[in-house]
Order: structure tokens, then sequence, then C-alpha cells
């Protein structure tokens, strides 16, 4: 299934909501109808990061790590890292636009004005990764890689040849070093940014009237 018949697809869907739930969008007033909106893109946005980021962090990137060679798996990241990171970083400043005209500063109450922060800071950890640490690391991993091959490691699946090599090999030992602090970093703004919109979902669920 192409692009376009998946976003057909999910219009259709939503549409499928709109005629089980025709009250929701049929206001007499323009205004209700903008809330009502920008109520669905940021929730449409706030959950498409939340998930994202749910998958990547804890569920795809570890399974990919265990069944794939490392200079395989190395590889595919540097391609997936810029999408993932562009994407939630939209879809965090959608959810702050939204947000934050949904619930001006100066009628906000203190609770609001702490949300709309926490989404700032995921939004900000985000740009961080995708325009500082990913490109340093993907360059990194590029330059580790190259002195690898010319060890003959990199192909084993999990578990890596790396750290015995790096005993005798002065160069991939500090590689290894800077590559594991320029990484610990962008994971680390990936964690900030996944427990901000994981504080944020808390308080979602506290406006939920099922």
């Amino acid at each position: 299934m192409g692009w376009a018949s998946r976003f057909l697809t999910a219009v259709a869907f939503l549409a499928v909501g709109v005629i089980f739930s025709p009250e929701t969008f049929r206001s007499n007033s323009d205004a209700t109808n903008v809330s009502t909106y920008l109520k669905l893109a940021h929730l449409l946005s706030f959950s498409t990061a939340f998930g994202a980021a749910l998958w990547v962090t804890f569920i795809g990137g570890i399974i990919m790590f265990k069944n794939l060679p490392r200079h395989q798996f190395g590889n595919l990241q540097s391609k997936m890292f810029p999408a993932y990171f562009s994407m939630v970083g939209v879809c965090c400043a959608t959810s702050v636009a939204s947000f934050g005209y949904l619930h001006p500063w100066k009628t906000s109450s203190t609770t609001q004005r702490y949300q709309l922060g926490f989404l700032l800071s995921a939004f900000a950890f985000n740009l961080t990764n995708l325009f500082v640490f990913t490109p340093m690391t993907i360059e990194m991993m590029k330059q580790r890689h190259k002195v690898e091959r010319e060890s003959n490691i990199g192909g084993e699946v999990g578990w890596s040849k790396n750290v015995e090599v790096a005993k005798s090999n002065p160069q991939l030992a500090a590689m290894n070093k800077k590559f594991g602090m320029i990484h610990g970093l962008s994971s680390l703004a990936n964690i900030l940014s996944f427990g901000s919109l994981a504080i944020h979902s808390w308080y979602l669920a506290g406006k939920l009237d099922l």
C-alpha cells in the first residue's frame, strides 16, 4: 500500500469518526468549531509524537539491534533518526501551537503554563537531537565503521567484538569514547523529550470524560 493509499485510509477513518460523532463538528459557533479543530490537531500530533517515541526508544530500536548485523543496524538508524526527530519535532510544534492558542498565557492557569512548558521542552530536545547530536553521531559512526572494517569486525549480530579489538587499537578506543559521549547525550535528550510528553499525557488523561 502506497503513501497516498495509507493517507486516504486514515482520512476515511477520521470521516467515520465524524459520522458517529456529528454533534462535535456541527456547532453554530465558529469559535467552537475552531476550538474543536485545534483540539483535534493537538491530540493527533501529541499521540503521534508519544507513540513514535515509545516505539523507537523502547521497542523498535531494541528489536533491530538484537537481530541485525551491527553495521547494518547503524546504517539503518542513520536514515531513520533524522526522519524520526523531524516527525516528532513537527508534531511537538503543532501541539505547542494549538495548546498555546487554546490556553493564552495571560489567562491560563499555572498548570496549563507548566504543560506548555513541558511541550516546549519536548520540542526543544527534539530540535537539539535533529540539528546537533544526530549529525555528530552519524559522522562519528561512519568514521568508526571504517576503522572497524579494517579490523574485519562490525558484521556480528548483537554482541560486539569492538571492545576486545579496541584494547589493542588506540584509534578505535578514542572513537568509542567520543561516540559513547555523543550517543549518550542524544539518548538523554530523547528520554527527556519522551518524559515531557509522558507528563503531558497524565494531564490529558485528567481531562477525559469517559
